[in-house]
């Protein structure tokens, strides 16, 4: 299926117009400011020569690109591959121009009292998939690495692990463990790192839980940075050891859980070596 259905390419000029406008209605849309999508539509098509149709599609396009970066795309447009590949060139010339673009916005945890009343919902994890991705958008996502910028984002760690200490403590108390709830411990904060995960919780039988959070504002399937010390105590310690893995944060936080062996249900590929004499 084509994006461009009277079938010439669009031009690196409507590219970088419809990819402005649409990073335009996506910090309205997360700064909670209204706008109509289909007033958006009508001035591109005046400015571009094309129909609504192929307007529509190309947002689904961007959302495409968008999603393979983990960031955040418009609500209402769905991610659609079979892409030009001059669209990603556009998204990545207007990302360089302003890179803040990238680093996703984040919000404080929810208070603990507001977690009582919207527990955090918890799902499947993703099934893997193997997709053949194109050279252009493996050479973006390369480029603006998205694992790494969520492992950089401190701020962005601490909220989500904020938010995993409360919910553990909520959940202990709803089954009745009020005595458990009070020993959960936030590990990273109260020992530092090193520990190979981040707070120390129970299960309502009193089994230990050893969580590691690893926080995104984008998507699912978005990647994540795991360091040889978790590896490792994920191994060591395969009973208790679990990772949380927090989604679309910025937004509505859903998490999934994995537990060892983690290698059956993520790719693990190196990402940095140490080099030593």
């Amino acid at each position: 299926m084509s994006d461009t259905p009277a079938g010439n390419d669009w031009s690196d000029r409507e590219i970088d117009l419809i990819v402005a406008d649409y990073f335009d209605m996506r910090s309205l849309e997360l700064e909670g400011r209204l706008f109509v999508k289909a007033q958006r539509n009508a001035q591109l098509q005046e400015l571009t020569g094309r129909s609504r149709g192929s307007i529509e599609f190309k947002h689904h396009n961007i959302s495409a690109v968008l999603d393979r970066l983990g960031m955040i795309w418009l609500r209402g447009y769905v991610p659609r591959r079979n892409f030009q590949h001059a669209l990603v060139d556009g998204v990545e010339r207007h990302i360089a121009r302003n890179p803040a673009l990238f680093e996703n916005p984040i919000s404080a945890a929810p208070s603990p009292e507001l977690q009582e009343s919207q527990p955090l919902f918890f799902e499947a994890p993703p099934v893997a998939a193997f997709e053949a991705v194109p050279l252009a958008l493996e050479r973006i996502v390369r480029k603006f690495d998205p694992a790494l910028r969520d492992a950089r984002n401190r701020q962005l760690g601490k909220s989500g692990e904020e938010l995993i200490f409360f919910a553990e403590q909520s959940g202990l108390r709803v089954a009745g463990r009020d005595d458990l709830a009070r020993k959960v411990r936030w590990v990273s904060v109260e020992d530092g790192d090193g520990a190979g995960y981040d707070i120390r919780s129970f299960d309502p039988a009193g089994r230990e839980r050893l969580i590691e959070v690893k926080t995104t504002t984008g998507h699912k399937q978005t990647p994540f940075l795991l360091s040889e010390n978790e590896r490792s105590f994920s191994e060591e310690r395969p009973d208790a050891f679990r990772l949380v893995r927090l989604f679309d944060f910025a937004r509505t936080p859903r998490a999934f859980e994995l537990t060892p062996p983690l290698d059956k249900s993520v790719l693990l590929k190196a990402a940095t070596w140490r080099a030593q004499f």
